[in-house]
């Protein structure tokens, strides 16, 4: 559904939205709002980059 990312070379451009933090507390926020938001789930990949996949 979406990407959450601390940086711009870790994500290709594709078929979702890219939300690009300025930090890790600020891309846990953004995470965490729009799983509420959008009633999906948030993936840590561990790279700086969060998923927000519906199940």
């Amino acid at each position: 559904m979406a990407v959450v990312a601390l940086a711009t070379d870790k994500v290709l451009p594709g078929g979702v939205p890219v939300f690009v933090a300025s930090g890790p507390e600020e891309r846990e926020k953004v995470a965490m709002y729009l799983s509420r938001i959008m009633d999906v789930q948030v993936h840590d990949l561990e790279n700086g980059v969060y998923v927000l996949v519906k199940h």
